[in-house]
């Protein structure tokens, strides 16, 4: 049979969904709370005095107006607002709430606030041996350095004149002896935000955080509090950093991207690992764009290998200058013997592969090659000065100028008239000699000594005899006169 749609519905409809509802109820009733919890619950009704908030459970709860007063004096809560509320006492009617214990110094009140675990206020009146003196409404607390912050104390002092949330972790002696902890009232905020921060984190978030101390392999950062992530040395910057010190200091604001979050074992909080140079692009991708080979660039040498000097062309970005590249003039066969860490250079781009990260540079190409030209400069048979270079059983290297030495054979020296004289001469004395053949393929020189026909005719006219000046002038003045 049909049901006409302005009939009521079935009876037993009606009785399971009240049945439903009734479980419900239970279901929420029986979310028991205790003294001492804290809990969440939305203003449902605010009256003169006090403010009623549901608990979640069967019993409304009740809190004083003027506990949730601002520093103002003023209330500034509606209902449907949601308050964070510690539970006081239970009955079978209400819950009594309160946001903190402040103001009253009775020995009853503190002692209740320390087995629920209320909150007190106390205000920092003094630093004192391993800790502060804290006022509780007049009575004298005791607050140990290493609980008044989450976080290590460096200045105690800055607490000074302060108010705070505190926990009362012992309380003996009708309230002669009481200590309070600030740091467990501020790990309830820190765990919850702990458990939403990490159910949102994802490898590649960029984070704000702060750095909070150096070690040796890197620099931890702080992302919010009681949360830090580790920055390994080789992840705070593009350039290459030795020691966490070159690159921030504690304190630093920073910009982090998150590697890696790992989970341990034991409840420990997870590892966070972070980088501050990815937060930044990569120079290498910008380097293809901004360098050239064949360009002279000005770079900074950054460190040292057997084989050469890396030089910072650009942040982040280094090339290697080989032994065989620093020098046309003189052989180097450690890099530290042309250059020195922090020196500034004119280097040639040789070769560049952005792929690889790998640029090859040349000091000695910035410079010029001493060898070009040196046709023009010393063409065969041109007479010349050079420096005694130094001395081997074949003959004499003969500097020439910086970069250009060339060999004076032994067999040359042997057909000179006064051969003995040359066994005299010491590094660093000149000689005039003549430049007999250049191979520029292998970049050697062949001197010479003066021929004897030149020399004789160069003494005659850097000699002269007055008699000989004589002869001559007398000539000249008849030729003259003749003419």
């Amino acid at each position: 049979m049909s049901l006409d749609q302005n009939h009521p519905e079935p009876q037993e409809t009606k009785e399971e969904s009240f049945a439903e509802l009734f479980e419900q109820y239970s279901s929420s009733a029986d979310q028991d709370i205790r003294q001492g919890d804290r809990i969440e619950g939305k203003i449902i009704s605010v009256g003169g005095t006090s403010v009623y908030v549901d608990t979640g459970t069967k019993s409304d709860g009740v809190v004083e107006k003027n506990d949730l007063l601002d520093e103002n004096g003023e209330f500034r809560y509606n209902v449907g607002d949601v308050l964070e509320l510690y539970v006081v006492k239970v009955t079978e009617s209400e819950v009594i709430l309160k946001r903190s214990i402040s103001g009253s110094s009775e020995d009853h009140v503190l002692k209740d606030a320390h087995a629920s675990r209320t909150p007190v206020e106390g205000k920092v009146k003094d630093v004192i041996k391993g800790g502060f003196h804290i006022d509780i409404a007049g009575k004298r607390a005791f607050c140990p350095v290493s609980q008044i912050d989450v976080s290590f104390v460096d200045k105690p002092e800055k607490f000074l004149g302060e108010t705070f949330q505190f926990f009362i972790t012992r309380y003996e002696d009708k309230g002669r002896n009481i200590v309070v902890s600030r740091r467990e009232y501020l790990q309830i905020d820190i765990e919850k935000n702990k458990k939403e921060f990490f159910k949102n984190l994802k490898d590649g978030d960029i984070l704000d955080a702060t750095i909070t101390k150096l070690m040796p392999y890197g620099a931890f950062a702080e992302l919010i509090k009681g949360v830090e992530g580790m920055v390994h040395v080789s992840e705070l910057s593009w350039t290459r950093v030795e020691k966490p010190e070159e690159a921030v200091q504690p304190g630093d604001k920073v910009k982090v991207k998150v590697l890696s979050v790992k989970e341990t074992e034991g409840g420990k909080a997870p590892k966070i690992s972070l980088s501050m140079k990815q937060t930044a692009a990569d120079p290498w991708t910008l380097a293809g764009e901004r360098f050239h080979t064949g360009e002279q660039v000005t770079g900074t040498v950054v460190r040292f290998a057997p084989f050469g000097a890396f030089v910072e062309i650009a942040p982040g970005t280094e090339g290697l200058v080989h032994v065989s590249e620093m020098s046309y003039t003189r052989r180097v066969i450690k890099p530290e013997d042309a250059v020195a860490l922090g020196d500034s250079v004119q280097v040639m781009i040789k070769d560049m592969d952005t792929h690889k990260k790998r640029i090859s540079l040349s000091i000695k190409d910035a410079q010029g090659d001493p060898w070009s030209g040196i046709g023009n400069r010393y063409p065969a048979g041109k007479a010349v000065t050079g420096t005694l270079e130094k001395r081997e059983s074949f003959g004499m290297f003969i500097r020439l100028e910086p970069g250009i030495t060339g060999l004076l054979p032994k067999s040359k020296i042997s057909q000179a008239q006064d051969s003995g004289s040359f066994d005299k001469l010491k590094p660093g004395d000149s000689i005039q000699i003549t430049v007999e053949s250049i191979d520029l393929e292998k970049r050697r020189i062949s001197l010479a000594l003066l021929n004897t026909e030149t020399q004789e005719d160069w003494k005659q006219f850097t000699a002269p005899d007055t008699k000989q000046m004589g002869t001559m002038g007398e000539l000249l003045q008849k030729a003259m006169n003749k003419k």
